[in-house]
């Protein structure tokens, strides 16, 4: 007679003689990708094996906003910050029957004279959560005599196992009225900032998931929009 040997790390055979994998012993099963701004359901009945839930939430960066500039002067405007993070390890018994999962957006841009929008937070129900960065303000009036801005202050951190907040936007200088330079974007923990301009133009737009717009320049009559911060992600490993 063949005998069958089995791994009891792994298996066990149940009182109807069924042989069944342990659960929590599986390892990473599926990973879920949430990576359009919105709102979502997350159901643990829908993963009938789940032993646990490992979170990574990223929040939305800031925009940034626009400028605009008189004959033969300058403006230029600091970027705005990048999304916090926060990851969270969470067994299953610890989830509600549903939990709720938002996806920030990135903050919108500012009009020549407006404030980028702040980016929208990002969260796994109440359990994981993350802070959307500052948008970048309007503060440099157009000009010609030598003025420097401060950075746009990160959001603080979340809730999780550990979290931190957005990497601060850069501030802005003006060294004369053909001469300066705009803010650099905010880092995010899953995205890169935005790169600042010394021409006219829109600051970049942030790479990656959570990460901020850089400030816009203008010079000798130019007017132009800000940029856009990046959109957050959720991200939930499923653990058997």
């Amino acid at each position: 007679m063949a005998a069958v040997c089995v791994d009891n790390d792994y298996f066990e055979v149940g009182d109807d003689g069924r042989l069944t994998l342990i659960p929590g012993q599986q390892g990473l099963r599926q990973i879920l990708y949430f990576k359009t701004p919105g709102s979502y359901t997350f159901k643990k009945a829908d993963y009938p094996w789940l032993a646990r839930v490992r979170v990574r939430v990223q929040a939305g960066g800031g925009g940034a906003a626009g400028a605009r500039a008189s004959a033969n002067q300058l403006v230029a405007q600091p970027g705005g910050s990048g999304g916090g993070y926060s990851e969270r390890l969470i067994d299953v018994s610890a989830l509600g029957a549903t939990e709720s999962i938002v996806v920030g957006d990135g903050g919108d841009a500012g009009t020549p004279t407006v404030d980028g929008g702040a980016g929208g937070g990002s969260s796994f129900g109440g359990l994981c959560t993350a802070l959307g960065g500052n948008g970048g303000q309007a503060v440099m009036t157009s000009g010609a005599v030598p003025v420097c801005y401060s950075g746009t202050s990160g959001p603080l951190a979340g809730v999780g196992d550990w979290s931190m907040g957005g990497g601060p936007g850069g501030g802005s200088l003006r060294l004369d009225g053909g001469q300066g330079q705009s803010g650099e974007g905010g880092d995010a923990h899953l995205g890169h900032r935005g790169w600042q301009r010394a021409s006219t133009g829109p600051g970049g737009a942030g790479r990656g998931f959570g990460s901020g717009a850089a400030g816009a320049l203008a010079r000798d009559g130019d007017s132009v929009n800000g940029n856009t911060g990046s959109a957050g992600i959720v991200i939930v490993e499923l653990y058997g």
